[in-house]
């Protein structure tokens, strides 16, 4: 199992409706596609901007198909654009790709 990290530093102000994309559209997609979900986060305490978040795969290659079917998925491409008709939601995302240690509980 590997798992993918996603940081989304969101426009000044844009972190309601990307939340609100994630909330009404996003999720349901990924469980569409069989992305895993582990969870999402914002920070109680520190940059108000962003959301992050992590994914599970099976492997790079489940991964690459899984995100792939995503990313070609009419839906989602409607439903970014809808979302984005006032200009961008994101200045910046991050993401990286996590690996457990032998002695991590999650494996």
């Amino acid at each position: 199992m590997i798992y993918e990290l996603r940081i989304y530093e969101t426009i000044p102000g844009k972190l309601p409706n990307l939340n609100d994309r994630f909330a009404n559209h996003t999720v349901n997609l990924f469980k569409h596609h069989g992305i895993h979900v582990v969870g999402f986060w914002t920070e109680d305490i520190g940059t108000s901007n962003q959301l992050v978040y992590m994914l599970g795969f099976e492997s790079l290659a489940d991964r690459e198909t899984k995100w792939n079917a995503f990313q070609n998925d009419t839906n989602w491409q409607k439903i970014r654009a809808e979302s984005e008709i006032e200009g961008p939601i994101n200045a910046r995302v991050r993401n990286m790709i996590l690996k457990p240690t032998s002695y991590s509980p999650m494996q």
